[in-house]
């Protein structure tokens, strides 16, 4: 267990880097440019940092790119609408959106990225297509929500369906095991809901009913990163040099399994 649970935190090295820079950046008095300006090239060096330590590779590089990239996409929708806000002032900001906020998506993929690496990550009787389908029509949900009827209750059900029967294999201290893919879907949301109450504390951002002090998130948003991280997890998925096994479920006995 402390060897998972050290590969875990290993794995968030970089959200855990970034956390950390907003937290430190709220201690700093009279900064010469805005916190959220800092922000960003604290970002892109953490980024350059990892790339140039060999932590993660050009695919991976590529992921958080493109994580960011829909991240600050997510942001200028949800802003816009009023679900969230970033009140303190930034040159590198656009409709009320800072430039940072996409790493706060980036960290995300970083985290899925290492975790395939560091604990050797193998699916079984993944179905990329359907699962792809289900995690991009969870992406717009979250945008067509605000005008259309909520369809996350289907969704959630969907991708339920579509992964029934796969799992992941990793390896802790050399040992094989599994986990069902939903089952790791609504681990990391839980640890993401965790994430987001320290990053509102710290002021990353703001939903409306913190902006006169902070309160928790509400749990409800568990089953939303539940959700969400399967956009991620089909971008990484795809990043991966492909293996017969995780296209057509083949598989053996596993060291350690009965």
């Amino acid at each position: 267990m402390l060897d998972f649970a050290w590969t875990q935190t290993r794995s968030c090295a970089f959200a855990i880097a970034l956390l950390s820079g907003v937290a430190a950046s709220t201690l700093l008095p009279g900064l010469p440019v805005a916190r959220y300006d800092l922000l960003v090239a604290y970002g892109v060096l953490l980024t350059l940092v990892f790339w140039l330590r060999g932590w993660e590779n050009g695919r991976d590089i590529a992921v958080i790119a493109l994580c960011h990239v829909i991240g600050l996409a997510f942001e200028l929708v949800k802003v816009s609408l009023g679900s969230w806000s970033y009140p303190e002032p930034a040159v590198l900001k656009f409709a009320g959106v800072p430039l940072y906020g996409g790493f706060l998506y980036a960290a995300v993929g970083s985290y899925v990225c290492r975790a395939w690496h560091l604990f050797d990550l193998e699916l079984v009787r993944y179905r990329p297509r359907a699962t792809a389908v289900v995690a991009a029509a969870v992406y717009v949900n979250f945008f067509s929500h605000h005008w259309l009827p909520d369809a996350r209750w289907l969704l959630a059900c969907l991708l339920l369906a579509v992964t029934a029967g796969t799992s992941v294999r990793y390896t802790v201290r050399g040992v094989r095991r599994r986990m069902p893919l939903a089952l790791s879907f609504v681990l990391i949301g839980f640890f993401l809901w965790v994430a987001e109450n320290l990053a509102t504390y710290l002021g990353a951002w703001r939903y409306p009913y913190q902006l006169d002090g902070w309160e928790p998130v509400g749990a409800d948003k568990i089953g939303a990163w539940s959700l969400l991280i399967s956009v991620t997890f089909v971008l990484a998925a795809v990043a991966r040099p492909s293996r017969r096994r995780e296209v057509h479920g083949t598989h053996g006995p596993i060291p350690g399994e009965p």
